[in-house]
């Protein structure tokens, strides 16, 4: 009977018992730009409360427009949440639940949104999948349609950040966490308003509200701070933006004015522009 030898093998590496966090380390492998997933995809974000909780008067549009575009682009159509996940946020809250029990809840009405966008356009192939069929095999699905519809938000969880007492990564970030991790053409945030004012257009100076046509993540960000305003996306956003690898610009336009989404999907400024942190290839 041969005695198996007990020793340890490595792997050559300089990160070999070094940390992740050491910048001096990471520098040659994260200094890199990473490889672009998906490059021809085109990420579109509805809103929860903006689009679907209006009912078929500005779903059905949306839906019309997003099928005649189908033959010019494929398409990840995420959905954000909306009234109910208000609802189930202010319960949550009275009964003591911590931030990542209110997560998965808010998202999971995300999820209905987009069951009800996939299934009006199940006749064009669209279908609904979750998070780990994104993550692994949402290429093979868009060979067999030229969209596919899932939840907005983050895959957080149970694992939100617990630095407030609602979530904080909510659908507006989510999509843009996954349209940057996947390398997408780009991402287009289809709101109820002509995109960002620098001040809240329905406050008690809405008179006085101006559209910004083009801004940076940075300026915005110092902009929302000092005025206090309110913004049509999550806070958190303007966070992720900084850290950008591939999405050099987001667009935030009107979906319920008929074009805005198509005008914005073929390159044309029709809305709120914001520059992230990503540098050009």
């Amino acid at each position: 009977m041969t005695k198996t030898p007990n020793t340890i093998k490595h792997v050559a590496s300089p990160l070999a018992r070094q940390t992740l966090l050491d910048k001096d380390l990471t520098r040659p492998v994260a200094g890199r730009r990473p490889v672009r997933i998906l490059p021809w995809l085109q990420v579109v974000k509805i809103g929860g409360r903006s689009i679907m909780d209006r009912g078929h008067e500005a779903i059905l549009p949306i839906v019309e427009e997003i099928r005649k575009l189908l033959p010019e682009h494929r398409l990840l159509i995420l959905t954000g949440a909306g009234i109910r996940a208000r609802h189930l946020y202010g319960v949550g809250l009275d009964l003591g639940l911590p931030v990542g029990s209110l997560a998965p809840l808010a998202a999971s009405e995300a999820g209905q949104n987009g069951h009800i966008l996939a299934s009006l356009l199940a006749p064009e192939g669209v279908s609904y999948v979750e998070h780990p069929t994104i993550a692994s095999q949402l290429a093979i699905h868009l060979s067999a349609a030229r969209a596919v519809v899932g939840s907005a938000f983050p895959p957080y969880h149970h694992h939100e950040f617990p630095n407030s007492r609602i979530p904080t990564h909510r659908a507006d970030t989510g999509a843009f966490l996954l349209a940057d991790a996947l390398g997408a053409a780009g991402l287009t945030i289809v709101e109820d308003v002509d995109g960002v004012y620098d001040r809240d257009p329905n406050g008690a100076e809405g008179k006085k509200a101006k559209l910004i046509g083009e801004t940076t993540a940075a300026e915005l960000a110092k902009n929302l701070a000092k005025s206090k305003g309110t913004s049509p996306f999550d806070p958190a956003l303007l966070e992720v933006m900084a850290t950008a690898r591939h999405l050099e610009h987001v667009q935030i336009v009107n979906g319920l004015k008929a074009g805005r989404l198509t005008a914005a999907l073929r390159g044309e400024h029709v809305g709120t522009i914001i520059r992230t942190g990503a540098s050009k290839a």
